[in-house]
């Protein structure tokens, strides 16, 4: 280090993090701490963003008027959420436009389960109650997260995801007690949603080079895997309790430890879809790209007002 006074910084950045203080835009920060808070809270973003797609395409065959208010509040506030994020990172000495061009161009991700297509309207609930209800788990573990304008946002967030998982589970209540037809259309959408759910989490500690660095810093306080084991044993019983399964033969309660226990995960198709290569990666991004086209008059003009008016 050319930094002389590095170590000392170092251990009293790290002395504050122990005492549950928050750390400020302001304040000193190693550089790899700003790195993978840019690194998260950008493929955050992303998510939120990309994330509005798979429901969008229902708002236009949602079955009744309130179902089509609760969609679109839905959607926009994804729109909301992908801001609050993008500003945060923003106060890391990153712009905005840095991170879309990143995402448009291919080199930003963004969570996995986006890139599989919804292929029915029950879809919508299984995203609400597994995709929400995975996102909430992670979310709330990143409310108390260390850096302040990350855990700020959070707050909110997870407020407002709160009430998307409730009316997914409402969803796949109504349907699951309603006629065959619609059972079975929970069951399938359940059927679809599972694994990607789970992924959602990421790659198992022992194959995630980040997370040492992310839980000694406390950008993170809960793992991957003590995550995505909460998630199981809320999720599966309250599926099962419903009449419904989850697609895993193996799925069992252990006795011995208390927990769900089921197969491993497809880690081949994570990694694959990460990389770009799932069912709706290109079709995600060529949306993205539109969208941003359609609105460059926007930005535009903004842009030209406000010079007018400096």
């Amino acid at each position: 280090m050319d930094d002389p006074t590095y170590d000392t910084r170092l251990a009293e950045f790290e002395t504050r993090i122990a005492r549950g203080e928050k750390i400020e835009p302001g304040d000193w920060m190693p550089d790899a701490y700003r790195k993978q808070l840019i690194r998260m809270i950008s493929q955050h973003a992303n998510s939120e963003v990309v994330g509005m797609l798979p429901e969008g395409a229902w708002i236009t065959r949602a079955p009744n008027l309130r179902r089509k208010m609760v969609l679109l509040a839905k959607v926009q506030d994804e729109a909301g959420h992908g801001q609050y994020l993008y500003h945060a990172a923003e106060t890391l000495g990153i712009s905005r436009d840095e991170m879309i061009d990143a995402l448009l161009e291919g080199r930003a991700k963004y969570a996995s389960v986006f890139n599989y297509p919804t292929l029915g309207w029950a879809d919508v609930a299984a995203i609400g109650w597994l995709v929400d209800g995975a996102a909430i788990m992670n979310q709330t573990m990143l409310a108390h997260c260390s850096y302040g304008p990350y855990s700020r946002a959070m707050v909110r967030i997870c407020a407002e995801e709160g009430f998307h998982k409730k009316q997914g589970q409402e969803m796949i209540i109504r349907y699951s007690q309603g006629t065959p037809a619609q059972k079975q259309m929970a069951q399938e959408a359940i059927d679809r949603w599972w694994w990607p759910a789970l992924m959602m989490f990421g790659p198992h500690d022992s194959d995630s080079p980040n997370t040492p660095q992310l839980m000694r810093w406390g950008i993170k306080t809960r793992t991957n895997d003590e995550l995505r084991q909460e998630f199981l044993d809320e999720l599966v019983p309250g599926i099962q309790a419903l009449g419904l399964s989850v697609p895993d033969p193996e799925m069992h309660y252990d006795e011995a430890t208390g927990h769900w226990v089921g197969r491993e995960i497809d880690w081949d198709e994570f990694w694959r879809v990460i990389k770009g290569d799932g069912p709706m990666n290109a079709s995600r991004l060529a949306a993205r790209r539109k969208a941003h086209e359609d609105g460059r008059w926007v930005r535009e003009a903004a842009a030209a007002y406000a010079q007018a008016m400096g």
